[in-house]
Protein backbone atom coordinates (compact mmCIF):
# COMPACT_ATOMS: atom_id res chain seq x y z
CA UNK A 1 0.00 0.00 0.00
CA UNK A 2 1.27 3.45 -0.87
CA UNK A 3 1.38 6.43 1.44
CA UNK A 4 -1.67 8.69 1.32
CA UNK A 5 -1.50 12.44 0.76
CA UNK A 6 -2.73 14.25 3.89
CA UNK A 7 -2.44 17.82 2.63
CA UNK A 8 -0.40 20.58 1.05
CA UNK A 9 1.07 23.33 3.20
CA UNK A 10 2.94 26.55 2.53
CA UNK A 11 3.21 30.14 3.58
CA UNK A 12 3.08 33.17 1.31
CA UNK A 13 3.89 35.55 4.16
CA UNK A 14 7.57 35.98 4.79
CA UNK A 15 9.59 37.62 7.54
CA UNK A 16 13.21 38.58 8.05
CA UNK A 17 15.51 36.79 10.47
CA UNK A 18 18.09 39.44 11.20
CA UNK A 19 18.97 41.31 8.01
CA UNK A 20 20.32 38.32 6.09
CA UNK A 21 17.55 35.75 5.90
CA UNK A 22 14.19 36.52 4.24
CA UNK A 23 12.28 33.39 5.25
CA UNK A 24 8.93 31.68 4.82
CA UNK A 25 8.07 29.07 7.46
CA UNK A 26 6.61 26.19 5.45
CA UNK A 27 5.62 24.15 8.50
CA UNK A 28 5.89 24.45 12.27
CA UNK A 29 5.07 22.39 15.34
CA UNK A 30 3.20 25.42 16.67
CA UNK A 31 0.24 24.63 14.42
CA UNK A 32 0.98 21.05 13.31
CA UNK A 33 2.18 19.61 16.62
CA UNK A 34 3.07 15.94 16.74
CA UNK A 35 1.80 15.36 13.18
CA UNK A 36 5.24 16.37 11.89
CA UNK A 37 7.37 14.74 14.63
CA UNK A 38 10.36 14.37 14.74
CA UNK A 39 10.54 17.54 12.62
CA UNK A 40 9.71 20.87 14.24
CA UNK A 41 9.81 23.51 11.50
CA UNK A 42 11.29 24.42 8.16
CA UNK A 43 12.27 27.94 7.12
CA UNK A 44 12.84 28.55 3.41
CA UNK A 45 15.12 31.58 2.96
CA UNK A 46 15.01 33.21 -0.46
CA UNK A 47 15.25 33.21 -3.32
CA UNK A 48 16.62 36.72 -2.88
CA UNK A 49 19.35 38.75 -4.56
CA UNK A 50 21.56 40.76 -2.24
CA UNK A 51 23.51 43.84 -3.24
CA UNK A 52 27.23 43.92 -2.34
CA UNK A 53 28.02 45.30 1.10
CA UNK A 54 30.86 45.58 3.59
CA UNK A 55 28.44 45.18 6.48
CA UNK A 56 27.81 41.88 8.26
CA UNK A 57 24.45 40.50 7.17
CA UNK A 58 22.73 37.88 9.24
CA UNK A 59 21.63 37.24 12.80
CA UNK A 60 23.78 37.71 15.89
CA UNK A 61 24.25 35.51 18.91
CA UNK A 62 21.15 33.63 20.06
CA UNK A 63 20.58 30.45 22.10
CA UNK A 64 19.01 27.07 21.39
CA UNK A 65 18.26 24.01 23.51
CA UNK A 66 16.54 20.68 23.00
CA UNK A 67 16.83 20.04 19.24
CA UNK A 68 19.04 20.24 16.15
CA UNK A 69 19.22 22.78 13.32
CA UNK A 70 20.04 21.61 9.80
CA UNK A 71 21.07 24.29 7.28
CA UNK A 72 21.29 23.50 3.56
CA UNK A 73 22.66 26.17 1.23
CA UNK A 74 21.67 26.27 -2.44
CA UNK A 75 22.92 29.75 -3.41
CA UNK A 76 25.21 32.05 -1.45
CA UNK A 77 27.36 31.36 1.60
CA UNK A 78 26.62 31.16 5.34
CA UNK A 79 29.13 31.48 8.16
CA UNK A 80 28.44 29.81 11.52
CA UNK A 81 30.12 30.22 14.90
CA UNK A 82 29.00 28.86 18.25
CA UNK A 83 29.84 28.80 21.94
CA UNK A 84 31.13 25.21 21.77
CA UNK A 85 33.98 26.38 19.56
CA UNK A 86 32.61 25.16 16.24
CA UNK A 87 32.49 27.23 13.09
CA UNK A 88 32.78 27.26 9.36
CA UNK A 89 31.50 28.59 6.05
CA UNK A 90 29.14 26.60 3.86
CA UNK A 91 28.32 27.30 0.24
CA UNK A 92 26.12 25.73 -2.44
CA UNK A 93 25.53 22.05 -1.71
CA UNK A 94 27.03 22.13 1.80
CA UNK A 95 25.20 21.36 5.04
CA UNK A 96 25.59 22.44 8.68
CA UNK A 97 24.03 20.06 11.21
CA UNK A 98 24.14 21.68 14.64
CA UNK A 99 23.11 19.83 17.78
CA UNK A 100 21.92 22.36 20.35
CA UNK A 101 20.86 19.63 22.80
CA UNK A 102 21.83 20.80 26.31
CA UNK A 103 22.45 24.36 25.18
CA UNK A 104 24.37 26.42 22.68
CA UNK A 105 24.72 30.05 21.59
CA UNK A 106 25.45 30.63 17.92
CA UNK A 107 25.47 33.26 15.21
CA UNK A 108 24.73 32.98 11.50
CA UNK A 109 25.95 35.52 8.94
CA UNK A 110 26.61 35.70 5.24
CA UNK A 111 30.28 34.94 4.65
CA UNK A 112 32.43 38.06 4.18
CA UNK A 113 33.19 37.02 0.59
CA UNK A 114 29.52 36.58 -0.33
CA UNK A 115 28.52 39.83 1.39
CA UNK A 116 31.19 41.71 -0.56
CA UNK A 117 30.21 40.16 -3.89
CA UNK A 118 26.42 40.01 -3.42
CA UNK A 119 24.26 37.84 -5.62
CA UNK A 120 21.51 35.22 -5.40
CA UNK A 121 20.77 33.61 -2.04
CA UNK A 122 18.68 30.54 -1.23
CA UNK A 123 18.84 28.16 1.74
CA UNK A 124 16.66 26.18 4.08
CA UNK A 125 16.88 25.56 7.80
CA UNK A 126 15.18 22.53 9.29
CA UNK A 127 14.66 21.95 13.01
CA UNK A 128 14.78 18.30 14.14
CA UNK A 129 13.55 17.41 17.61
CA UNK A 130 15.49 15.32 20.10
CA UNK A 131 13.97 12.73 22.42
CA UNK A 132 13.94 13.55 26.14
CA UNK A 133 16.90 11.25 26.79
CA UNK A 134 19.09 13.34 24.46
CA UNK A 135 17.89 16.88 25.12
CA UNK A 136 20.68 17.35 27.66
CA UNK A 137 23.42 15.85 25.49
CA UNK A 138 26.58 17.84 24.77
CA UNK A 139 26.33 20.40 21.99
CA UNK A 140 27.70 19.25 18.66
CA UNK A 141 28.34 20.35 15.09
CA UNK A 142 28.68 18.55 11.78
CA UNK A 143 30.03 20.55 8.86
CA UNK A 144 29.21 18.44 5.80
CA UNK A 145 30.81 19.42 2.50
CA UNK A 146 28.95 18.81 -0.73
CA UNK A 147 31.77 16.53 -1.90
CA UNK A 148 31.11 14.22 1.06
CA UNK A 149 27.40 13.76 0.28
CA UNK A 150 26.82 10.70 -1.93
CA UNK A 151 24.81 11.21 -5.13
CA UNK A 152 22.64 8.35 -6.38
CA UNK A 153 21.09 8.14 -9.84
CA UNK A 154 17.34 7.64 -9.77
CA UNK A 155 15.78 4.89 -11.92
CA UNK A 156 14.80 5.61 -15.50
CA UNK A 157 16.95 8.73 -15.79
CA UNK A 158 14.52 10.60 -13.50
CA UNK A 159 17.34 12.58 -11.87
CA UNK A 160 19.58 12.27 -8.83
CA UNK A 161 19.28 12.15 -5.05
CA UNK A 162 21.86 13.43 -2.59
CA UNK A 163 21.66 11.32 0.57
CA UNK A 164 22.38 13.75 3.40
CA UNK A 165 21.01 11.66 6.27
CA UNK A 166 19.62 8.17 6.52
CA UNK A 167 19.72 5.68 3.67
CA UNK A 168 18.46 5.48 0.09
CA UNK A 169 18.64 2.18 -1.83
CA UNK A 170 21.62 1.01 0.22
CA UNK A 171 23.54 4.30 0.18
CA UNK A 172 23.97 5.99 3.55
CA UNK A 173 24.33 9.71 4.14
CA UNK A 174 27.12 11.23 6.26
CA UNK A 175 24.96 13.00 8.87
CA UNK A 176 24.76 11.40 12.31
CA UNK A 177 21.26 11.49 13.85
CA UNK A 178 19.87 10.66 17.28
CA UNK A 179 16.73 8.99 15.93
CA UNK A 180 16.03 7.43 12.50
CA UNK A 181 15.78 10.31 9.99
CA UNK A 182 16.11 10.54 6.20
CA UNK A 183 17.05 13.80 4.47
CA UNK A 184 17.19 13.40 0.68
CA UNK A 185 17.90 16.25 -1.75
CA UNK A 186 16.38 15.38 -5.14
CA UNK A 187 16.98 16.97 -8.54
CA UNK A 188 14.36 15.77 -11.04
CA UNK A 189 14.35 16.08 -14.81
CA UNK A 190 11.31 17.55 -16.55
CA UNK A 191 8.54 14.96 -16.98
CA UNK A 192 10.31 12.52 -14.65
CA UNK A 193 8.14 9.78 -13.16
CA UNK A 194 9.45 8.38 -9.91
CA UNK A 195 8.30 5.96 -7.23
CA UNK A 196 10.11 6.45 -3.93
CA UNK A 197 10.16 3.77 -1.24
CA UNK A 198 9.66 5.47 2.15
CA UNK A 199 9.82 3.77 5.56
CA UNK A 200 6.58 2.40 6.99
CA UNK A 201 5.61 4.30 10.15
CA UNK A 202 7.75 7.36 9.45
CA UNK A 203 6.42 10.89 9.29
CA UNK A 204 7.04 11.68 5.61
CA UNK A 205 6.93 14.87 3.56
CA UNK A 206 7.93 16.20 0.17
CA UNK A 207 9.14 19.82 0.14
CA UNK A 208 9.27 21.56 -3.25
CA UNK A 209 12.16 24.02 -3.47
CA UNK A 210 11.92 24.81 -7.18
CA UNK A 211 9.66 23.66 -9.99
CA UNK A 212 6.33 21.85 -9.72
CA UNK A 213 5.45 18.22 -9.02
CA UNK A 214 2.43 15.98 -8.61
CA UNK A 215 2.57 13.76 -5.53
CA UNK A 216 0.58 10.57 -5.16
CA UNK A 217 -1.01 11.05 -8.55
CA UNK A 218 -3.34 13.78 -7.32
CA UNK A 219 -1.65 16.52 -5.27
CA UNK A 220 0.12 19.29 -7.14
CA UNK A 221 2.74 21.35 -5.32
CA UNK A 222 4.98 24.22 -6.40
CA UNK A 223 7.89 26.22 -5.04
CA UNK A 224 7.93 26.65 -1.25
CA UNK A 225 5.16 24.12 -0.62
CA UNK A 226 5.20 20.91 1.44
CA UNK A 227 3.10 17.78 0.89
CA UNK A 228 2.51 15.76 4.06
CA UNK A 229 2.09 12.01 3.66
CA UNK A 230 0.57 9.35 5.91
CA UNK A 231 2.79 7.33 8.23
CA UNK A 232 1.21 4.09 7.08
CA UNK A 233 2.14 2.72 3.68
CA UNK A 234 5.42 2.66 1.81
CA UNK A 235 5.78 3.97 -1.73
CA UNK A 236 4.88 7.40 -3.06
CA UNK A 237 4.67 8.40 -6.72
CA UNK A 238 6.15 11.74 -7.80
CA UNK A 239 5.87 13.27 -11.26
CA UNK A 240 7.92 16.35 -12.15
CA UNK A 241 5.92 18.75 -14.32
CA UNK A 242 9.19 20.56 -15.10
CA UNK A 243 12.76 20.40 -13.82
CA UNK A 244 12.34 20.41 -10.02
CA UNK A 245 14.36 20.41 -6.80
CA UNK A 246 12.82 18.59 -3.83
CA UNK A 247 13.67 17.82 -0.24
CA UNK A 248 12.22 14.51 0.94
CA UNK A 249 12.09 14.16 4.73
CA UNK A 250 11.13 11.10 6.75
CA UNK A 251 11.59 10.39 10.43
CA UNK A 252 10.51 8.06 13.19
CA UNK A 253 7.98 9.99 15.33
CA UNK A 254 9.01 10.90 18.88
CA UNK A 255 5.98 10.12 21.04
CA UNK A 256 6.63 12.73 23.73
CA UNK A 257 5.14 16.10 24.70
CA UNK A 258 6.41 19.11 22.73
CA UNK A 259 6.68 22.40 24.64
CA UNK A 260 8.42 25.24 22.85
CA UNK A 261 9.27 28.81 23.71
CA UNK A 262 11.20 30.74 21.07
CA UNK A 263 14.60 29.07 20.63
CA UNK A 264 13.92 26.31 23.18
CA UNK A 265 11.96 23.08 22.57
CA UNK A 266 11.55 20.82 25.57
CA UNK A 267 9.02 18.38 27.07
CA UNK A 268 7.53 20.55 29.85
CA UNK A 269 7.03 24.14 30.95
CA UNK A 270 9.37 23.46 33.88
CA UNK A 271 12.14 22.56 31.44
CA UNK A 272 11.47 25.74 29.47
CA UNK A 273 11.78 27.79 32.65
CA UNK A 274 15.04 25.99 33.43
CA UNK A 275 16.37 26.70 29.92
CA UNK A 276 15.61 30.41 30.30
CA UNK A 277 17.25 30.48 33.74
CA UNK A 278 20.32 28.60 32.48
CA UNK A 279 20.72 30.94 29.51
CA UNK A 280 20.29 34.07 31.61
CA UNK A 281 22.85 32.70 34.09
CA UNK A 282 25.44 32.20 31.35
CA UNK A 283 25.38 28.41 31.42
CA UNK A 284 25.06 28.24 27.63
CA UNK A 285 28.27 30.12 27.04
CA UNK A 286 30.65 27.15 27.08
CA UNK A 287 28.73 23.89 26.72
CA UNK A 288 30.81 20.77 26.36
CA UNK A 289 31.81 20.03 22.79
CA UNK A 290 30.70 16.76 21.21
Amino acid sequence: MGKRVLGRFGNERGHWVGDGFPVRSLFSYHDMGSRISPFLLLDYAGPHTFEPTRARRGVGQHPHRGFETVTLVYDGEVEHRDSAGHGGVIGPGDVQWMTAAGGIVHEEYHSPAFAAAGGPFRMIQLWVNLPARDKGAPAGYQGIASADIPVVDLPGGAGTVRVIAGEHRGTRGPARTFTPVNVWDLSLQADADLTLALPEGHTSMVVVLTGHVTVGGTQGAGEAEMVLLSRDGGDVAIRADGASRLLVLTGEPIDEPIVGYGPFVMNSQAEIRQAIEDFNSGRFTHPAAA
